[in-house]
């Protein structure tokens, strides 16, 4: 992000302006850059009224913590705008401390700022903790984080609700960098989960545009995952979206039983990851380090049009590893996983483990499994105890290794395989339980797979995707590079027919593709879909 030049102007919301700089006084007024206040702890002290602005001299380095509590601000309508003036972003460098924390209050915006952690920091403290612990499940209203760089903390930004459910409602976090933390870049968080009476702290959360990069996690850590890049935890309604996580979780602990990854929500509903980018991020143990996770609890969310390359673990994972029914009702549908897996044998493009996983679909993906060396990971991967699961008109191709491996052999309620291609260049390898299989039509016999009443679905033709590299740009109709081609039409003929019509098992396909490209009727196999002829 470049750095702005915010011009001193008129507070039009009717507020007060307060002005802080390295050459102003604690002594004077504060209302005009010629008369600024010289530190947070002075700026602390005032209490900041509905419409208020604080603005700090941009370039400029104030040591310390900002404060925004109960007394101030409140009032969506008439937010207390904390932001940069004059040339550049202002630096407040924490030592010790958080660098701005909101603690019970709401009405905030937060912009054009970077903030700095020291050693201490980034043990224990939040870059920007927005946090809330009233009693009840109060929400409170109106946060925006915009343009902000935050780095040495042990979390970048993190929203934290309450034991009984309050939080926060209407949050929007966007355009911000979050770097070398030790946890995560991005999270939220909340009260524990409880599957009958389900509390979720955060209601209507977007994060967008947010670049979350080399968190690297705390190699002492053996009790809980750390080195994510944005988590959202106890969300009710949220979105990531335009983000890109990469080269975290480098330095998370080798004897952690879970680890992080990318992007990814849990003891959340109706959740919507789209349209990012999840590369390169890796795991101290051997416990995730993916791209994408639909995690614990999660349900009514979808993860679509993203793209995943590079991981130690799956490109893209379903998990549960809690004997409830919490985990429903999940979509992943239009995304790319391109050679992932790259440490973890055990994961694979895309992944489903967990227990009672139930009603998840799976449809319009594209999944390109190449071996690194002897970790040879397969496409899709099954782990037992799945139910209702539906896996429809993706592609699926690996240079050698295993196309599927599915550690049950499931039958067509628990797991339905329908229309879609299983390609390697040497003959098929295929794992149904204790069966292999190496001919798509003896497992289609076998097992009753790939059938769609009377008719044979399916195929092993090539799409040609050995020498695809991955998008540049990522997803949405900006994407570009010799792979939207190759994607769509190199063999399209040869997959031809083998899609079956999702409108026929209730399943809507959507309006798009990977691309951005309109869909007319069904689409056919994958997560790119063939341009009409001119």
């Amino acid at each position: 992000m470049p750095a702005p030049h915010v011009p001193v102007l008129e507070n039009r919301q009717g507020g007060r302006t307060f002005y802080l700089s390295p050459d102003g006084a604690d002594k004077d007024d504060g209302r005009t850059p010629q008369t600024a206040w010289r530190t947070l702890r002075r700026a602390d002290a005032v209490r900041l009224k509905p419409g208020d602005r604080l603005l700090l001299k941009g370039g400029a380095r104030f040591p310390g913590t900002l404060s925004i509590g109960p007394g101030d601000a409140g009032n969506a309508r008439s937010p207390v705008v904390i932001d940069s003036y004059g040339a550049g972003r202002a630096v407040i460098t924490a030592e010790g401390t958080r660098g701005i924390e909101v603690y019970n209050t709401s009405g905030i915006v937060i912009r054009n700022l970077v903030l700095a952690g020291n050693g201490t920091s980034y043990r224990s403290q939040d870059g920007i903790g927005i946090v809330s612990d009233l009693p009840g499940k109060r929400k409170l209203p109106y946060v925006r984080v915009t343009g902000v760089d935050v780095s040495g903390f042990r979390n970048g930004i993190r929203l934290h609700g309450g034991r009984e459910g309050s939080g926060f409602r209407d949050v929007v976090i966007d355009d911000c960098a979050v770097h070398g933390n030790r946890d995560a870049g991005l999270v939220s968080d909340g009260p524990a989960f409880h599957p009958g009476a389900p509390v979720y702290a955060h209601e209507q959360v977007k994060v967008s545009k947010v670049a979350a990069f080399r968190n690297d996690g705390d190699p002492k850590a053996s009790g809980h995952n750390t080195g994510s890049g944005i988590v959202l935890g106890s969300v009710r309604g949220g979105v990531v979206e335009g983000s890109d996580a990469h080269d975290n979780g480098a330095s998370s602990s080798p004897d952690a039983m879970e680890g992080p990854e990318g992007i990814w929500t849990y003891d959340s509903t109706r959740i919507v990851l789209q349209r990012n980018v999840a590369h390169d991020n890796h795991t101290g143990s051997r416990a995730d380090g993916g791209g994408f996770d639909l995690d614990n609890n999660v349900s009514y969310s979808l993860m679509q049009y993203n793209l995943s390359y590079g991981n130690d673990g799956a490109g893209f994972l379903a998990f549960s590893a809690v004997p409830n029914k919490a985990h429903t009702d999940n979509t992943i549908r239009y995304n790319i996983s391109r050679d992932n897996a790259r440490k973890l044998q055990d994961y694979g493009g895309i992944v489903l483990i967990g227990s009672r996983i139930s009603n998840l679909a799976i449809y319009q993906n594209t999944v390109l499994a190449r071996a690194n060396g002897t970790v040879r990971a397969p496409a899709l991967r099954l782990r037992p105890h799945l139910g209702a699961v539906s896996v429809r008109n993706n592609v699926f191709v690996t240079d050698g290794s295993p196309v599927v491996v599915a550690q049950d052999a499931f039958g067509t309620s628990q797991v339905e395989m329908q229309g879609n291609d299983y390609h390697s260049p040497r003959s098929l390898s295929l794992q149904w339980g204790e069966s292999w299989y190496s001919e798509l039509a003896a497992w289609r016999n076998a097992t009753g797979q790939e059938t769609q009443g009377p008719r044979a679905t399916g195929t092993s033709a090539d799409p040609c995707l050995a020498d695809v590299p991955p998008p540049a740009n990522g997803p949405g109709p900006h994407g570009s590079g010799p792979a939207r081609g190759a994607l769509a039409s190199q063999c399209a003929q040869a997959l031809a027919g083998a899609a079956v019509d999702l409108r026929t098992v209730g399943i809507d396909p959507g309006p798009v593709d990977y691309f951005g490209r309109p869909l007319s009727g069904s689409p056919g196999l994958g997560a790119v879909q063939v341009a009409p002829k001119a």
